[in-house]
């Protein structure tokens, strides 16, 4: 399968979850994600589950817990499971004053703090209620891009609602918890993307993490390779660039451009490697990214939206 054809399968997902070690860039892609759906017409909300907002913040917006708009078609808000509850229980308690009652009682707050996985199981059925509950005359979202926590909270946070409905049946915790695992299995519908750089315990973090998920049965849809550096040369053409005398005679700093020269040899190796090792011990579809120096936030953002929007030579996929 070529490559645009790769990214277009994953942009008809109504869901996409990007997952990877904290440092990698999976805020960055998050946004490039929901920034190529909003450009070709759709309307994309990314949710973020880090609290100081990340991903908002690069757009110069303050955190919301309710969708704000950062340009046409492209909202975002941040996403927790204690807003998302109490946002839960406004629906299905009747009466301000009981419901201030209850947000203001010892036992309530206690609930919230010790209850296992019910923040979790929150924050996905918020998702689950902007992607298939949302009231007529409300906005829906062609695509939720949900910017996942850290590899290890991530899958903690995709395994809460099998748990949740193993645990309570068929109750309506249970019900709305069997909802978001289906929500979450529709291949269809959803879409995890792991995304990594080539240092050595990204790639490893991402392999496990890959194998994690298959052990839940969750497909991985794509890894997403990310600041890959590309070869544009290699040691023969830096040791011809030392051997050419007349270029040491003009150029005195020749030995300071040959050490820069050599780390971003060493770089372009190690993304290589990156590669080869992805493909060898990974199962999922590829796709590098490349790096852009000096670029950062809304800037950057755009760049690789317009890189990924043409991805015809620009990313390399393995089906």
């Amino acid at each position: 399968m070529k490559s645009a054809e790769v990214l277009s399968e994953l942009l008809k997902r109504r869901l996409l979850i990007v997952v990877g070690k904290g440092g990698v860039g999976k805020t960055t892609i998050s946004s490039v994600l929901a920034s190529i759906t909003a450009s070709q017409g759709g309307s994309a909300l990314a949710m973020e589950t880090d609290l100081r907002a990340p991903l908002a913040a690069s757009f110069g917006q303050a955190p919301s817990m309710v969708p704000v708009e950062i340009s046409p078609g492209f909202a975002t808000m941040v996403l927790d499971g204690r807003h998302a509850l109490e946002e839960y229980l406004q629906i299905v308690v009747p009466g301000r004053m009981v419901l201030k009652a209850v947000f203001a009682s010892k036992l309530y707050q206690y609930f919230v703090q010790a209850a296992p996985g019910l923040r979790e199981l929150m924050m996905l059925g918020k998702v689950y209620y902007e992607l298939e509950r949302k009231p007529s005359g409300q906005r829906k979202w062609q695509t939720v891009v949900l910017d996942a926590a850290a590899s290890g909270q991530a899958l903690g946070l995709l395994k809460m609602p099998e748990v949740a409905h193993e645990t309570f049946g068929e109750s309506i915790v249970g019900r709305e918890a069997n909802n978001i695992v289906r929500m979450l299995h529709d291949q269809r519908l959803s879409a995890v993307i792991l995304v990594t750089t080539a240092e050595p315990m990204a790639l490893a973090e991402t392999i496990e993490t890959e194998a994690s998920l298959h052990q839940l049965d969750l497909k991985t849809a794509a890894i997403v390779l990310n600041r890959y550096k590309p070869k544009s040369f290699d040691a023969q053409d830096l040791a011809r660039l030392k051997r050419r005398t007349s270029l040491r005679r003009s150029l005195k700093h020749l030995d300071h451009l040959s050490a820069l020269a050599n780390q971003e040899l060493e770089r372009t190796t190690q993304a290589r490697e990156a590669l080869a090792m992805l493909r060898a011990q990974t199962r999922s579809p590829i796709i590098e990214v490349r790096e852009y120096r000096g670029l950062f936030g809304a800037e950057l953002v755009a760049r690789l939206a317009a890189d990924l929007a043409d991805t015809e030579g620009r990313a390399a996929y393995r089906g």
